[in-house]
């Protein structure tokens, strides 16, 4: 534990010691759990300091130089800094970091290019698309026409004839590409033929892969899509957040649909910690990490396929895996439910065939706290005994703690 931290720990336990208790357990839930969900990650202590700055005090509606409050002159230099970091970062020539989640981001996207009633073609729910993609339960379902494609039954990897049927048929106003259970990468050129061929406009929702992209790990959708919407955490190793990025004839629409239209205050100690974010995702550190993730990744699923479970499409291009583990004689949810006992922490997910339910695994976590190859078949040796009943849940909860004492995400 660092001084910083334990000062501000005892600052919390002096005033409120049963909410300094809660996030003194969450830390160690963290340190002593394998953190397998894919849209998880530690951020760095500098990302956490920010976060924790007194950035958080300030209201800065608005854009720097145009703000609604006065005493903004200095917040507005944070943004600016998160603003160019971005833009250079991944090659934009506009960044909205206002978007308070992923979500935030692709409603604002849809803002800023349609209306209610437009059409939309995204990847169904069932075959991985987000809530954002028109689940009847999220906004998007309730407010646009949205029409799924899938992905192909046996290989696993999107149907691009589906997609450009379906695109000629439907005449789309937008085409959304990206998912949170896809683990290869998305042929971005393809979209954008598809749709200049049926005059749509793309959105690329990259909340997964952006991080894989800063480092160089995945190939970038922002030369292709008219608005790449993702997050900043994930691989990308900053604060819950999200963020946009487009071209400059997009750029003031963009941002009138963030601010006023969807959001009000922006979070100021947030932005700056995506300042800090970005600044060391443009490190060669960072590309180095980028690469270890997906290499991690690969080494996971080949472990986890030697174990007997199915792994989608075969492998992996990203930080992320999908597999069915029914041939060890359970579902995805019991799965879950039984690996989280023994401190194994990951998701459920949709799977490419019938209404099977498998799970979904990330690396961008483990590879932070210094894990490497060497530690993927023992991470899928303890997930495929519990799953097979052959250790019990608490057996491998101690196995868990040791594997994770040596890989401290926090070190004291």
């Amino acid at each position: 534990m660092t001084v910083t931290h334990a000062l501000e720990v005892d600052v919390l336990r002096r005033q409120d010691p049963e909410l300094a208790d809660v996030l003194l357990g969450e830390r160690e839930r963290q340190a002593t759990t394998l953190q397998l969900i894919a849209a998880e990650n530690f951020t760095s202590p500098a990302v956490l300091a920010a976060l924790g700055s007194p950035l958080a005090n300030k209201y800065a509606e608005g854009y720097p130089g145009a703000r609604h409050h006065g005493g903004c002159e200095i917040v507005d230099v944070a943004e600016r800094l998160a603003v160019d970091r971005a833009k250079g970062l991944f090659g934009a020539e506009h960044a909205n970091v206002q978007a308070h989640s992923g979500s935030s981001a692709v409603l604002a996207a849809y803002a800023a290019l349609l209306r209610p009633g437009d059409t939309v073609l995204a990847l169904g729910l069932p075959h991985g698309g987000h809530l954002t993609h028109g689940s009847p339960a999220n906004f998007s379902g309730r407010w646009f026409d949205f029409v799924g494609y899938g992905v192909d039954a046996e290989s696993g990897l999107i149907d691009h004839e589906q997609v450009r049927t379906l695109a000629r048929a439907h005449r789309p106003k937008a085409i959304v590409c990206g998912s949170i259970a896809y683990p290869r990468h998305i042929d971005h050129a393809f979209f954008r033929e598809v749709a200049d061929e049926v005059g749509a406009y793309l959105i690329a929702d990259a909340a997964h892969p952006i991080g894989l992209v800063a480092g160089g790990a995945a190939p970038s959708p922002v030369p292709y899509a008219d608005i790449v919407c993702a997050t900043t955490h994930k691989v990308l190793r900053g604060p819950r957040g999200g963020m946009l990025l487009c071209g400059a004839e997009l750029a003031e629409r963009v941002d009138r649909a963030v601010f006023p239209f969807t959001q009000g205050g922006a979070q100021m100690h947030t932005i700056a910690a995506k300042a800090v974010a970005f600044g060391e995702a443009a490190t060669p550190a960072f590309a180095a990490y980028a690469h270890r993730v997906v290499a991690n990744a690969r080494a996971l699923a080949a472990a986890l396929t030697a174990e007997g479970l199915v792994v989608t499409t075969g492998g992996t291009d990203t930080h992320l895996i999908t597999a069915d583990p029914a041939p060890l004689g359970v579902d995805g949810r019991a799965a879950r439910g039984r690996l989280a006992a023994a401190g194994l922490v990951l998701d459920c997910c949709a799977l490419p065939h019938a209404d099977a339910r498998g799970l979904r695994l990330g690396t961008a976590a483990v590879t932070t706290q210094g894990m490497g190859e060497r530690e993927m078949p023992i991470v899928a040796g303890l997930l495929a005994s519990v799953l097979r009943g052959g250790t019990e849940a608490a057996r491998a909860r101690e196995d868990v703690r040791e594997l994770t004492a040596a890989f401290p995400p926090y070190p004291r």
